[in-house]
């Protein structure tokens, strides 16, 4: 968990957003806009067919914007996948996961007008 993360309790590691888009707002909003549709995207394929692939992309976009809960979720559910081990309470947890930092990005990309 990064100190951006634990200091303040959010989903999203907001230090390490800033410096994953060069501290530009434009795109920012961009990467989060990226990010929902994709979680999405990716939690729906993982619900109708839990495969590695996938939980691979979801944790590689999570990293990317700082979401670190969802990343480790679906590290966690990538390597139950490789072992061929049912999907279980990861798929649960990682739903969690996104609708919490989703919904932050949603806040965040409101607030912004």
């Amino acid at each position: 968990m990064s100190n951006g993360e634990r200091n303040t309790g959010a989903p999203i590691d907001l230090r390490h957003l800033a410096e994953q888009t060069f501290g530009n707002a434009d795109l920012e909003a961009e990467v989060l806009r990226l990010f929902l549709k994709q979680s999405r995207d990716c939690l729906d394929r993982l619900r109708a067919r839990p495969d590695a692939a996938t939980a691979h992309l979801l944790l590689g976009s999570a990293r990317g914007i700082g979401a670190t809960v969802v990343a480790s979720v679906a590290a966690a559910l990538e390597a139950n996948l490789l072992r061929g081990s049912e999907a279980g309470s990861e798929l649960t947890q990682l739903g969690r996961a996104v609708a919490a930092a989703n919904a932050f990005i949603e806040a965040r990309l409101g607030d912004r007008g």
